[in-house]
């Protein structure tokens, strides 16, 4: 089976890469502006709205980087050997979503609110294939229990100074200087990386 990673983010390639798999990455342009306040709700539409973006552009794009030609009746021949993962993942604390900080000062106030409290990190994941010339999906999320250690306002600032925050929800990175304020999870640590790779893995062998 060929995998296309439907997502541009390097800590996502990185993952799938780790437990050896083989895949592509085709960035999805879908508008991932939708109104839902569930945050497990909205990881696993947006999940689902990134798959189905590239699932749909595959006939005219092609994936070269398989071995296809970049022609649609190449990519018709081969599109039952294409499965796409699409995911999405959220910061929610006392019923508030952090995504991605817009600026310095909106990841001052995420992590000021993350402070010596504990929030739950969800990864939306959807799976996309067609199977007897149809579409077939699966989607699902995973829910990480994470603890923060009380942060000075030095050492925020210092951390957003790092640039690390930028680029990640909730404003901070486990898998980098951001662990340092991490007491203790609780759940798929690499779900807060973001990926739940032993159930991504379980799904695939049964897709």
């Amino acid at each position: 089976m060929n995998i296309i990673l439907a997502s541009k983010s390097p800590r996502r390639s990185e993952l799938l890469s780790q437990i050896g798999l083989k895949f592509s990455v085709m960035v999805s342009d879908a508008d991932e502006n939708i109104n839902e306040v569930d945050p497990a709700a909205m990881v696993e539409k947006l999940s689902y709205i990134k798959a189905k973006a590239v699932y749909d552009s595959i006939e005219d794009i092609g994936v070269s980087e398989n071995g296809f030609e970049n022609n649609r009746e190449a990519i018709k021949e081969n599109s039952e050997d294409i499965a796409i993962i699409g995911a999405d993942t959220v910061v929610t604390i006392d019923g508030k979503i952090l995504g991605k900080p817009k600026d310095d000062v909106d990841a001052y106030n995420m992590l000021k609110m993350l402070s010596g409290e504990s929030h739950k990190v969800m990864t939306g994941v959807s799976l996309l294939k067609k199977a007897g010339g149809k579409l077939k999906s699966v989607t699902f999320h995973e829910e990480t229990i994470v603890n923060f250690v009380e942060m000075t306002d030095a050492e925020i600032n210092e951390y957003i100074l790092t640039k690390e925050p930028a680029d990640k929800a909730g404003g901070y990175g486990i898998q980098g200087i951001g662990a340092k304020f991490i007491t203790s999870i609780s759940g798929d640590y690499n779900n807060v990386v973001g990926l739940p790779l032993a159930a991504i893995y379980k799904r695939l062998k049964e897709f």
